[in-house]
């Protein structure tokens, strides 16, 4: 049994359809400590949409094997912003600060890159300390058509797509033959 169980990741399940988006600007959530599946759970039971990805981690403890379902970005939870929104966020007492988003349409689309990474079954990892380095498209495979930076680590090249909001990134490991790099304007 988990630690900590897996729950509801999306609501609702189109939340990345033209529908949803139409009267609901994105915003980023920064939660206290450990509080984000408290307020997924409290803007599910109210009908309002969020976005909040998560990670099974594996702990051995006393030759038993634990597991857990985080966060993949720790003490954020993204929501599309709906007038009765903001009543459910500051009557949870879990909410630091709202984040606005400048850029929708860029924050729309590298949300909807990442859960179709999930949804094709890609290992996600949260990785805040990695610096960008070649840009890169991906030729083959699942991730077809998609860009982002490679880093070389364990002697394999991987994939980072960048939720630039949170200056933090997501890696998948892709083969060698399945990158071509993009050329750099200028």
């Amino acid at each position: 049994m988990p630690i900590l169980r897996k729950e509801s990741e999306i609501y609702p399940e189109d939340l990345f359809s033209a529908a949803v988006a139409a009267d609901a600007p994105w915003e980023i959530v920064h939660v206290r400590s450990r509080q984000e599946k408290l307020l997924a759970r409290l803007l599910r039971e109210r009908r309002n949409p969020f976005y909040l990805p998560q990670v099974e981690k594996a702990i051995r403890r006393n030759g038993r094997t634990l597991r857990s379902y985080l966060p993949l970005f720790s003490g954020y939870l993204f929501i599309r912003s709906m007038p009765e929104t903001r009543q459910a966020l500051w009557s949870s007492g879990v909410v630091a600060r709202v984040i606005p988003v400048s850029d929708q349409q860029q924050l729309h689309d590298e949300l909807r890159q990442l859960r179709r990474l999930q949804e094709s079954g890609a290992t996600l990892i949260a990785r805040p300390d990695i610096s960008p380095g070649d840009a890169v498209r991906i030729v083959e495979g699942v991730f077809s058509g998609y860009h982002g930076t490679v880093m070389r680590e364990r002697d394999a090249l991987r994939l980072i797509v960048s939720v630039t909001a949170l200056n933090k990134s997501v890696i998948a490991e892709l083969p060698r033959e399945s990158v071509t790099a993009l050329r750099s304007a200028g």
